[in-house]
């Protein structure tokens, strides 16, 4: 499936319509969110849910929670960008990828945690009646873009809400967040946010020393 592609279908579907509808977006970072809000904003009253126990240490989900809110103050969008925020509790993620702590980068272990995030998503969207649901993890390049949009699948027809395809590096979406992190001066960390990547991250800049 090309996801860039169903997102455009529906996107002009939705223009046509005479009120926005809700929109439940996941997100890990202000970085990752600039291009996906600057996309979605025209079509979609967007509340951001903030649910990442897979952040190491706290002092990091602290710092990327923060530098989203903060960004969100400074982004000129024509409507308010809300955010909700689960309670930090790394052993959800723990729990969720038991066994396969030592895979790398695009492993099972990745699958898990996308997995873990976007049903709680799916649960809130859900719960607090949103009328569709959906993340800004496919903006990165490190990410497996059909990975999630297949999780996002199987929790839509789960739990009966609509999820939003996405593959938001397409058309340029990775390099305009990279331009908007610039222009804001927002904080790019340099790992994608669990204990392993940061010490894979760690071995790498040991070896090119």
């Amino acid at each position: 499936m090309n996801y860039q592609l169903e997102l455009e279908k529906k996107l002009e579907e939705i223009a046509k319509l005479d009120s926005k509808p809700k929109l439940l977006l996941h997100a890990c970072c202000g970085p990752c969110s600039s291009y996906v809000l600057e996309y979605l904003n025209c079509y979609f009253d967007i509340t951001i849910l903030y649910y990442n126990p897979n952040i190491y240490p706290d002092t990091e989900y602290v710092r990327r929670r923060d530098e989203l809110k903060n960004f969100l103050t400074k982004f000129k969008l024509k409507d308010t960008i809300k955010v909700m925020e689960v309670p930090y509790n790394p052993d959800d993620y723990y729990n969720a990828i038991k066994g396969k702590e030592k895979l790398g980068e695009k492993s099972s272990r990745c699958y898990e945690c996308y997995k873990l995030r976007l049903n709680k998503s799916a649960q809130y969207a859900k719960e607090y009646n949103y009328d569709y649901f959906t993340t800004t993890l496919s903006i990165s390049p490190y990410k497996v873009s059909a990975w999630i949009n297949e999780i996002g699948s199987t929790l839509e027809k789960k739990y009966n809400i609509k999820y939003l395809y996405a593959d938001f590096k397409k058309k340029n979406g990775y390099k305009r967040s990279l331009e908007l992190s610039a222009e804001y001066g927002l904080y790019r960390q340099s790992y994608c946010g669990c204990k392993y990547s940061m010490e894979a991250r760690n071995i790498q800049n040991k070896k090119e020393d």
